[in-house]
């Protein structure tokens, strides 16, 4: 197959992707988890149910597909960091954008519908433990990130990340979690997201200070 053709195909899948997971969270929100069929999901997005399951194998993983794009995030922004950035001043700055764009990850978003899909997920338990499995891959390739640089000691391209990195990872990964939700938590409560902005920010700078005077080879 060319290249040109391999690329159609890929867009397909995510177009795919995105109209069966938009379909399975419209639903969840109006009707909740537990009471919407994987034959409804599959009529919503007009697809058949072997195709739905050959793209998400359950439920869970329809309503979650938004957070798949995010699951190396942190690794991507190591990874691609300038030469002379340490990784934690990296995943700092990143964040602090994230909360200035109102990005949802950051939990400092206030826009109805993603109030609607966190309310959605932190009251389904099945959905809020699926989540640790993203929580644990990002994690994952954090450690990666961070052991395929100089502050790893001998690490290189394909090794297991040493102790260092991983619990380096667990902590960053975990940091920001409970920054998100404490800025979600506030919104919940009927805070705009341009009132506990700066709060946002505050907690964030203190967190990774936090972490830099523990996270020293990485700071």
């Amino acid at each position: 197959m060319s290249e040109h053709g391999a690329g159609l195909r890929a867009r397909k899948r995510q177009r795919t992707y995105r109209a069966i997971s938009d379909a399975a969270v419209s639903l969840f929100l109006e009707k909740g988890f537990d009471t919407v069929s994987v034959s409804e999901i599959a009529e919503a997005a007009e697809v058949s149910k072997p195709t739905l399951f050959r793209y998400f194998p359950t439920k869970e993983d329809m309503a979650l597909h938004r957070f798949a794009d995010h699951e190396d995030e942190a690794a991507r922004v190591v990874a691609g960091r300038p030469a002379r950035e340490a990784p934690l001043t990296a995943l700092e700055n990143h964040f602090l954008a994230g909360l200035e764009a109102r990005d949802p990850v950051t939990g400092l978003c206030d826009e109805p519908e993603v109030l609607s899909f966190h309310r959605l997920l932190y009251s389904t338990p099945e959905l809020v433990a699926r989540l640790h499995s993203y929580t644990a891959r990002s994690e994952e390739a954090l450690a990666d990130a961070l052991a395929a640089g100089p502050a790893d000691g001998a690490a290189h391209a394909g090794a297991a990340p040493g102790l260092a990195a991983r619990l380096a990872a667990g902590q960053l990964v975990t940091s920001q979690r409970v920054l998100a939700t404490a800025n979600w938590r506030r919104i919940a409560d009927g805070a705009s997201a341009d009132s506990v902005s700066g709060a946002a920010r505050e907690d964030a700078r203190r967190a990774f200070a936090l972490l830099r005077t523990g996270l020293t080879p990485f700071a």
